[in-house]
């Protein structure tokens, strides 16, 4: 087992770190005040980060992305964790893997302008009664001699502001469930209010309604019933990516201001630092970063070797989300007053954490994956040697 990353690796990491330090995090107090990021500034990262090939990473090379494997991946999301979420949506891209799944002419219509970041997409699941249940959705789509006729709503769409289209899961069948690509500002397609978050602050979450909006055949992606499928197959790599890795990289940085203050801030002529109780929850922090860290890192490792890596993200979901819960709360509390203050980022990174533990599967629901799946493998789930 080599644990060392590669000159490739560490400079890819050291391209995505400054970045986000000279072109992102100057823009985050602007987003926290204004609740929302300036098309200007949108437009002007976007440019940049394309200029570097940083762009829609995890898509293949030969449509125009970063071709990276999910191991590199993970490496960059976990930076992508040290800023808010809005910017890294902007300058990364926000192009889903379901989109691999075009054909013919959906190629150039959907698929290459997302790479290129001429399109962006938003991915539609939950709906006020289906959340963590995401075959419990009511939206349909009944087929007719022009194609599909789609009703129904969705809510919580992260993106959605900014998207031009979206795919949307939709039942096709009593049981069966499919994807359609669906163009903003189609005939009976309304997009609703943005639902204020208590964190995430300048990422837009609407409401999307469908009254009988008319889809072409084309409009499609993959095969009818595949639906379900694929929107497993995407959040199955937001949950290790866009969850683990960047709880992993926001629970790092929130670690390393804590470690500074507890070694500047002094009280009764003793930095806090030397405080035992400190100390208890300084290490704790380390060590549950470190942990989740290896975790992350086995799971993306176990998807390139075409492993089914479906329990260890489920693991993932819930130990990275927690830890960065854990890890935000001791700094508060280390920070004191200050951590409890808008003049620090602290209270920002706290507000931004709560929502770990429940979009893409909820920590209960994860659990319960790990516990069925537990008792039916028994020790070969967390003992590699059987």
């Amino acid at each position: 087992m080599d644990f060392a990353l590669n000159d490739e690796q560490r400079m890819m990491i050291e391209t995505v770190r400054r970045f986000i330090s000279e072109e992102l995090k100057p823009l985050e107090d602007e987003v926290e005040e204004k609740g929302h990021l300036e098309s200007i500034h949108a437009n002007a990262i976007y440019k940049k980060s394309k200029a570097l090939g940083l762009f829609a990473m995890n898509m293949p090379i030969e449509l125009g992305g970063g071709g990276l494997t999910n191991l590199d991946r993970i490496l960059c999301e976990e930076q992508f964790g040290h800023t808010t979420d809005i910017l890294i949506r902007r300058a990364f891209g926000n192009v889903y893997e379901p989109l691999l799944h075009c054909k013919n002419d959906q190629v150039e219509r959907w698929l290459k302008p997302s790479v290129e970041g001429k399109r962006t997409c938003a991915i539609c699941i939950t709906e006020p009664g289906a959340g963590s249940d995401a075959a419990g959705i009511k939206t349909h789509a009944k087929k007719n001699d022009k194609g599909w006729v789609l009703n129904g709503s969705k809510h919580f769409i992260s993106d959605g502001e900014w998207s031009d289209f979206f795919l949307v899961s939709a039942k096709t069948g009593e049981k069966e469930i499919s994807m359609f690509m669906v163009d903003k500002g189609l005939a009976g397609f309304t997009v609703g209010k943005d639902q204020k978050m208590m964190g995430l602050r300048g990422t837009p979450h609407l409401e999307l309604f469908f009254d009988n909006v008319q889809l072409e055949d084309t409009a499609l992606l993959g095969e009818v019933g595949q639906g379900f499928k694929l929107a497993m197959g995407a959040l199955n790599v937001v949950r290790l990516a866009q969850v683990g890795a960047r709880a992993v990289g926001k629970a790092s940085h929130v670690c390393e201001m804590m470690l500074s203050y507890a070694n500047d801030r002094h009280q009764f002529n003793t930095r806090i630092g030397d405080f035992q109780m400190v100390q208890h929850m300084l290490a704790d922090s380390v060590i549950e970063i470190n942990a989740a860290r290896w975790m992350v890192y086995q799971a993306a490792w176990m998807l390139d070797q075409g492993l089914d890596a479906r329990e260890q993200i489920a693991m993932v979901k819930v130990h990275a989300a927690e830890t960065l819960g854990r890890v935000v709360d001791r700094a508060v509390q280390v920070f004191g007053g200050m951590g409890f203050c808008k003049e620090l980022p602290i209270e920002r990174y706290y507000r931004d954490a709560r929502i770990y533990r429940i979009y893409d599967g909820t920590s209960e629901i994860h659990r319960g994956v790990i516990a069925k799946s537990a008792l039916k493998k028994g020790a070969a789930l967390f003992d590699i040697h059987r």
